[in-house]
């Protein structure tokens, strides 16, 4: 099979962990063809951990697959065409899980489509926010009911999701929205589970920043032209490769059990493990939990306390006057994205 994806070396070696860290887990990752779930996917097949990619399209799942077992070796990775939407197509995904594996150790949500709907309330239609909404919500929730009561029998597991905020982030439309909804079921979630201590079961999720894939041409246009998510990712002069959103998420879901509960940014992850920014003047000094003047929170929204930096007393973000009065960036940001949608 010709491979079309267009991907960069793995940075996962960057975080300090080593290969085996996971060897023996079982992971699915939803929508792990691309971006950032192959990200993922890849970080943790490196790890040790073997990994489902579970998406909708065929030639993304396979060519996915056929590269994680070209990096690693065969049978690392296998591909189970799956809907999120549909409980019928999750629960196939959940019984070829158990039947090939016996198991599944690691439930990663990153599956939702911005292909649909728009970045305003306003302009927003009920088919658009309920199709966003099958997806992210109902597709996860199906996802947690399929995979989530043998993690419990077991006492060992690891549920995390791709989020986009927590609680709220400003200019995201019903995008925003519907991912902050999924972000509450996932809190909902932790507290439901209760102690790790008690469960063996971690819930966390994590904000992976503005990531885009490599483009192949001179001049990027849109979301890929320079500057465009300048100030967006902490020690990045823009947008963040794919692989070092995957590896700051498989860092965060070997430590797991330190952020049950909590929302991080891949910022806060990579400098809670001493990643090796690419642009270090732009990673703020100090109390990293506050960020209170950060782009993050004004982004984001309101954030718990997630890795705790060495010195530093716990300080949550869950504050009113942690998040600035006037419109940041990423509002006229995403308005054009809108502009642009046919």
């Amino acid at each position: 099979m010709v491979n079309s994806l267009n991907v960069r070396p793995l940075t996962v070696a960057k975080t300090g962990m080593k290969p085996g860290t996971l060897k023996g887990e079982v992971a699915v990752i939803t929508g792990g063809g691309s971006n950032i779930g192959l990200g993922t996917a890849r970080s943790l097949a490196w790890l040790g951990a073997k990994v489902i990619i579970a998406t909708r399209t065929e030639k993304k799942g396979l060519e996915a697959t056929e590269l994680i077992n070209r990096e690693n070796k065969p049978g690392t990775a296998v591909f189970i065409q799956t809907d999120v939407t549909s409980e019928e197509s999750v629960n196939r995904l959940a019984k070829q899980t158990f039947d090939t594996f016996g198991k599944l150790d690691i439930l990663m949500n990153n599956a939702m489509n911005m292909g649909v709907g728009g970045f305003s309330i306003l302009s927003a239609t009920p088919g658009a926010l309920d199709e966003q909404y099958a997806v992210s919500m109902r597709g996860a929730l199906h996802c947690i009911r399929a995979f989530v009561p043998e993690m419990q029998k077991r006492r060992h597991g690891v549920i995390g999701y791709v989020a986009s905020g927590f609680r709220m982030a400003r200019g995201g439309g019903t995008y925003f929205a519907v991912k902050g909804a999924t972000s509450a079921m996932m809190m909902e979630l932790a507290a439901e589970l209760g102690d790790v201590k008690d469960t063996g079961v971690a819930v966390f999720m994590l904000v992976p920043g503005n990531v885009a894939e490599p483009v192949n041409r001179t001049e990027g246009t849109g979301t890929n032209r320079p500057g465009f998510f300048q100030g967006l990712n902490i020690g990045y002069d823009g947008a963040m490769p794919p692989e070092d959103a995957g590896a700051a998420i498989a860092y965060a879901i070997v430590h797991a059990a330190e952020i049950h509960g909590s929302g991080v940014t891949t910022g806060q992850v990579q400098k809670h493990m001493g990643w090796p920014f690419p642009n270090p003047r732009l990673v703020p000094e100090g109390d990293f939990d506050r960020l209170r003047d950060g782009v993050a929170v004004r982004i984001y929204g309101y954030m718990g306390p997630g890795f705790l930096q060495p010195g530093y007393r716990k300080y949550s973000l869950n504050r009113s006057d942690s998040v600035p009065g006037e419109l940041n960036s990423f509002v006229p940001l995403m308005k054009e994205l809108d502009s642009r949608k046919p």
